[in-house]
């Protein structure tokens, strides 16, 4: 029998989280992190809410996950994210030492990618591109809706 559990389904649980932060407000950005085929965390941005700069989804899972394993590491673990994670995010993922980072959208602006080493653990595997197309239009919809 084939898991219905995959990137794309993990992915898709990513993007509700998003629409729960465009709901709220919020830049929409989900994540969740997965363990063994089971979501262990999930996050979306809560910057507004919390007043804190830091409250990015990225870094809302890593809390949840960590406190989830009762460990600092997320080794064998993988991050399912609808934007590419910012300096912060993949600052907080290398001392994570999660496994695998799979982002949607690129973030040309603000993204990890523009610095081309040293950010992410050497052993994480960091790839995109999963539905890229529906998380950056939630994106597009929500600053479109913002710049009136």
């Amino acid at each position: 029998m084939i898991s219905p559990y995959n990137d794309e389904y993990f992915m898709k649980q990513a993007f509700l989280e998003a629409k729960k932060a465009f709901d709220l407000d919020e830049i929409p950005v989900g994540a969740v992190i997965v363990a063994n085929n089971q979501i262990i965390a999930r996050a979306h941005n809560l910057t507004e809410r919390l007043h804190d700069v830091t409250a990015h989804a990225e870094v809302q899972a890593i809390t949840a996950a960590s406190e989830y394993l009762g460990a600092k590491y997320l080794t064998n673990c993988t991050l399912y994210v609808t934007l590419e994670p910012c300096v912060m995010c993949a600052g907080a993922l290398y001392w994570s030492q999660i496994d695998k980072v799979i982002y949607a959208a690129r973030d040309e602006k603000r993204g990890a990618g523009r610095i081309k080493e040293g950010l992410y653990h050497p052993k994480t595997v960091v790839t995109n591109g999963i539905m890229a197309e529906e998380c950056g239009q939630l994106l597009l919809d929500f600053f479109k809706i913002k710049r009136g």
